[in-house]
């Protein structure tokens, strides 16, 4: 099949062909960052890649056929969301903002985050400069009354640890990047077992982000991830996002090659063929999105 193609690559994306997979109407990217320069870095952020703007990200959305976007606070600016908000208000009605706060915020800071579109707050446990697992329970709890979930990024032995607490929390949980588990660590691995236990029980939702992070190669081709996402894809179908990770701020920062975004969606399409049939693609890039982050309806035609 003939694969229109760009005639330059998109900033912080390799490659210029367009996905060979048509993308469905509402299609959602539910894993992205933004970086500005005029907004200081947090002490101690690992993490300092270059600026990332909504114009640039507008081009990959035209490649690779997404229209919907859910922005998350990267690690970089620790509980300073101002240049996610930012965006945020940018891209308008079609995205839907995730917050980094440390649980001091007063009720009407969270009821103005709301209004603008927030709908979770990240725990990064990983790569994060603030936080630690003790504000598990605090942080759910504080978002609860406004139907917000919480996003977590740790590492298999501390997710192990805190099974318990998560199958208590009042709100949803939402794994990124694959729940940080390495494909060799799929069914050995008590963290992994966790996930999928959560993922069944409708208590939480993962994101098929960042696979070439998990990958042992560090990259999207490799075939050990097959396995990792037709576990969740089988396991519970209704619970699975996807994300590109872009600008792919590890990559910039030159702890892996950068992606080629198209690839990542070719990756994901024959995932989901191969574990649910045609309307697989539909439910994790339309139906759960809509679901998790409340999108409108798409308009009849």
């Amino acid at each position: 099949m003939h694969r229109d193609s760009l005639a330059a690559p998109v900033r912080f994306s390799t490659g210029i062909a367009r996905p060979r997979t048509p993308l469905p109407a509402g299609a959602c990217d539910c894993h992205v960052h933004v970086y500005d320069s005029s907004f200081p870095a947090a002490a101690g952020a690992r993490l300092l890649p270059p600026d990332a703007s909504v114009h640039d990200y507008r081009a990959l959305q035209k490649r690779i056929g997404t229209t919907r976007t859910v922005l998350v606070t990267p690690s970089t600016y620790g509980t300073d969301n101002r240049c996610m908000l930012e965006a945020l208000a940018s891209l308008g009605s079609d995205a839907r903002g995730v917050a980094v706060i440390d649980g001091s915020e007063s009720d009407a800071e969270l009821q103005r985050l709301h209004a603008v579109g927030v709908r979770g707050v990240r725990l990064n446990l990983s790569l994060g400069v603030s936080g630690s697992v003790d504000l598990l329970r605090p942080l759910a709890h504080r978002i609860a009354p406004l139907g917000w979930h919480l996003q977590l990024l740790m590492a298999p032995d501390m997710l192990a640890m805190q099974g318990e607490v998560l199958r208590h929390l009042p709100v949803p949980v939402v794994f990124d990047h694959f729940g940080r588990i390495a494909p060799a660590l799929a069914g050995r691995h008590p963290a992994h077992a966790l996930l999928l236990d959560l993922l069944q029980a409708d208590r939480a939702w993962i994101k098929l982000s960042g696979g070439y992070i998990v990958s042992e190669h560090h990259a999207m081709d490799d075939p050990a991830l097959d396995a990792l996402a037709a576990g969740y894809l089988c396991a519970a179908p209704q619970r699975v996002l996807w994300g590109s990770d872009w600008p792919h701020a590890t990559a910039s920062s030159g702890m892996q090659p950068m992606p080629d975004d198209a690839r990542q969606i070719d990756r994901l399409a024959d995932w989901a063929h191969q574990n649910g049939g045609p309307s697989a693609l539909q439910r994790v890039l339309v139906d759960n999105p809509a679901a998790l982050y409340g999108f409108a309806p798409l308009a009849s035609s």
